[in-house]
């Protein structure tokens, strides 16, 4: 098998970037729906709307672009140097990252069953996070400092 993941690494590694670049987007955008959500009137037009978009964005773009950046991830992971330092710190904050999704999902249940009990400035908050993961993320991935 990792002959193969090895003769096709650039396209496995494009895929991987791509999905990547699509869950971040999400991650990015979801909590900026949620600061909007927090001010809004439960149960009014603009209430109703954001529940639309934060589930439509959670399920058909976030979610899976999750699960693909895992798949092109993990066969990346096995034609890598385990040795790293690097690697393993980057898989934490990419676990790290994975937690982070699990709570915005948490919080858009929460939306749509008008139990947010959080201000608009949590959610501005929030949103910094995946910003910085990503930075971390990515510097670790390009630069391997260690």
């Amino acid at each position: 098998m990792s002959a193969w993941i090895t003769e096709w690494y650039a396209w496995i590694r494009a895929l991987h970037i791509i999905s990547v670049m699509a869950w971040m987007a999400g991650m990015l955008y979801l909590p900026r729906l949620f600061v909007y959500h927090a001010s809004a009137v439960p149960g009014s037009e603009l209430s109703e709307t954001l529940k639309v978009m934060e589930r439509r964005l959670l399920r058909a773009i976030i979610n899976p672009a999750m699960m693909a950046a895992f798949v092109f991830g993990g066969l990346m992971l096995v034609v890598q140097d385990w040795t790293q330092h690097w690697l393993h710190v980057k898989l934490a904050l990419v676990i790290a990252m994975s937690a982070l999704h699990g709570f915005f999902a948490r919080w858009r249940k929460d939306f749509a069953d008008d139990r947010n009990r959080r201000p608009p400035n949590f959610y501005r908050i929030a949103n910094e996070i995946p910003t910085v993961l990503l930075v971390a993320i990515v510097i670790l991935a390009v630069v391997k400092p260690f």
